[in-house]
């Protein structure tokens, strides 16, 4: 089996507030709270760049870029485990 490597995005309140509806398909739920699941991050820049793999409408395999104003990031938690989940226990 092979170890993959996701990270957990997390943004501030008001960063939710302000991004409203337009992030909420992006975000999953967790113990610790509302956050994003990359495979991927680049903060080199004003704004932090997030591979995302998904599925759209028609079941099919999708990976789209997402990128955040790094000043809305409150906390970046790099995950690493077999099947990418998150949560302690």
């Amino acid at each position: 089996m092979t170890e993959s490597q996701v990270y957990a995005v997390f943004l501030f309140p008001q960063a939710l507030e302000v991004l409203g509806d337009a992030i909420k398909p992006y975000l999953a739920d967790g113990p610790q709270g509302l956050h994003i699941v990359s495979a991927e991050i680049d903060t080199g820049g004003a704004f932090c760049e997030l591979s995302l793999h998904g599925k759209n409408s028609e079941g099919k395999n999708i990976e789209l870029e997402l990128m955040i104003p790094s000043n809305m990031i409150r906390l970046i938690v790099s995950l690493h485990g077999e099947d990418g989940s998150f949560g302690f226990t």
